[in-house]
């Protein structure tokens, strides 16, 4: 098990937000967090990258507990991020984006990989991230996160505020990632879409886990995907 989430509690600080988490996730897989708004999918991801301030619980990647680690010390152990928003530096060009990481072994070539991984993105080198469309953003935030190799990615809504004809190309890149081995940990609105992509699926209520399968056996089951996915198009 790549990473394991065990009777997690936590929150901001006032009331839980999280009741007693359950999850894990292999290597090689997708896996997707969905729910209804204020479920508590975004605090766990938070939990698992340290920015939570109040919890309980164990959380461990590859049997190491990350209790007492930092957030930079979560991303040296094998962690990448990708928020929702803010995921790039608007006033800096790509490569400037792409140099500004801390810690990469042999910069030049880890960053030569991920623009061979990201063509998109070569001639964009010398332009301001701000100016990126919403896909070239979340490129360009992708190869920002995979430049230390990371064993595992979190991704919080990767397709939030892109246009429509975006979204499945954004998901693509997402379904890559495994045999780039990089298993992925994904809170998404888009639940369907992000299911169809997955191995597997946590459905998150109030903080707590209500349902957990197969992201195709998650897909078929009508009565839950009416009250936590939306109706099927």
């Amino acid at each position: 098990m790549l990473l394991e989430i065990a009777e997690v509690h936590g929150g901001y600080g006032g009331p839980d937000v999280l009741h007693g988490v359950n999850l894990d996730v292999d290597q090689h897989e997708i896996v997707t967090i969905a729910g209804t708004n204020g479920a508590g999918k975004s605090t766990l991801a938070k939990a698992v990258l340290g920015f939570l301030p109040q919890m309980r619980g164990r959380i461990a990647l590859r049997g190491r507990d990350l209790a007492s680690l930092a957030v930079e010390d979560r991303v040296d152990a094998g962690l990448a991020y990708v928020p929702q928003v803010a995921n790039v530096f608007p006033s800096l060009t790509v490569l400037e984006n792409l140099k500004v990481v801390a810690g990469v072994r042999d910069p030049a070539v880890a960053i030569a990989r991920q623009l061979d991984r990201f063509p998109a993105l070569k001639p964009r080198l010398r332009q301001s991230a701000g100016t990126l469309s919403g896909g070239e953003r979340q490129m360009l935030a992708f190869a920002r996160a995979l430049l230390n190799q990371p064993m595992l990615m979190v991704l919080d809504e990767p397709t939030a505020a892109l246009a429509p004809s975006l979204v499945q190309q954004v998901l693509d890149l997402v379904a890559q990632l495994p045999a780039q081995n990089v298993a992925v940990l994904m809170v998404e609105q888009r639940a369907r879409q992000a299911l169809a992509i997955s191995d597997r699926g946590y459905i998150l209520d109030q903080g707590r886990v209500v349902l957990a399968g197969r992201a195709a056996e998650l897909l078929a089951d009508d009565r839950m995907a009416n009250l936590y996915l939306g109706a099927a198009h």
